[in-house]
């Protein structure tokens, strides 16, 4: 098990420099943005503009707090991310236009190369349940509240992360805590 603590990330800007986006973790340690089998990140939104293209990636999108924006796809497809916690899938190859609702947002960012890996995301609130190891690498993502992980041994805040492998954990959460369970499988 790690712990990634949110004051622990960096700025990294976007590859199309229209902002930034702290990088939680990527897959092999130290890809470029072009090499990467997977990545989680969380990116703020200032301003409507063009998402960078990743071809051959996939793409899933939650919105964690603002008002929300507005996905706009060249073909004319529209997601629209208008409450927290709307997600999102897409092909990083797609261009995308983004229009923000009502001012800045931030987004939970996975992306994985299809032809490397596979990822599931899933939005879970309050409660604790046993996560298993069922993916090659689990990431657990506290958006709110607070969580302890396998007892009072570790506490996650808002903006941490645990990566474990394939170790079953279990996750208590405060009755607000709200958390992404997020799987990465290695093809």
């Amino acid at each position: 098990m790690k712990i990634i603590r949110a004051a622990s990330l960096n700025d990294v800007p976007w590859k199309n420099g229209g902002g930034i986006t702290r990088e939680i973790a990527a897959g092999p340690p130290g890809a470029s943005l072009d090499a990467f089998a997977w990545r989680l990140s969380v990116a703020e939104v200032s301003a409507d503009g063009a998402f960078s293209a990743f071809p051959g990636v996939d793409r899933v999108l939650v919105l964690l707090d603002g008002a929300g924006m507005r996905l706009t796809e060249a073909g004319g497809r529209v997601h629209v991310l208008d409450r927290p916690l709307a997600m999102t899938r897409f092909a990083g190859e797609t261009a995308i236009h983004a229009s923000l609702l009502a001012g800045r947002t931030r987004d939970f960012n996975v992306m994985v190369r299809r032809d490397r890996a596979r990822a599931s995301v899933e939005v879970r609130r309050g409660a604790s349940c046993e996560v298993t190891g069922r993916h090659d690498l689990t990431f657990i993502y506290c958006v709110s509240g607070s969580l302890s992980v396998d007892g009072e041994s570790t506490t996650l805040g808002p903006g941490d992360t645990l990566r474990t492998d394939r170790t079953p954990v279990r996750v208590a959460s405060t009755q607000d805590g709200v958390w992404l369970h997020i799987g990465i499988d290695e093809l």
